[in-house]
């Protein structure tokens, strides 16, 4: 049950982030409201997960997939642009989680 807690965690981490270039500066109210309540659940969610998943692989998921989410996500969204060395990097981010959850000693 805690990677799904940690799904959760990242799924509302990657929403409330994508929302902030939305929220302008907080001074739009819906995107502003949907970016805390996501923070909350994805903290909330989070701390979930620690209850058999150690610290360093679930924050190594959260913020990893996190962050590869989130440049996914505004390349849809915002049209960002992703060069050939920042989809290497997410592919970097993304094997070194892959590698701390297959080799961690203490992964449950």
């Amino acid at each position: 049950m805690s990677y799904v807690f940690l799904f959760l965690a990242i799924v509302f981490e990657v929403i409330a982030t994508l929302n902030l270039k939305a929220s302008n500066q907080f001074t739009k109210i819906v995107p502003t409201l949907i970016l805390t309540v996501g923070y909350i659940s994805s903290f909330y969610f989070l701390t979930l997960s620690l209850k058999t998943i150690p610290i360093g692989i679930s924050y190594a998921i959260w913020s990893g997939l996190g962050t590869v989410l989130v440049a996914i996500g505004a390349y849809f969204i915002y049209k960002q642009s992703l060069s050939f060395w920042e989809i290497a990097g997410m592919a970097l981010v993304v094997a070194g989680v892959v590698l701390m959850n297959l080799f961690s000693k203490e992964n449950p």
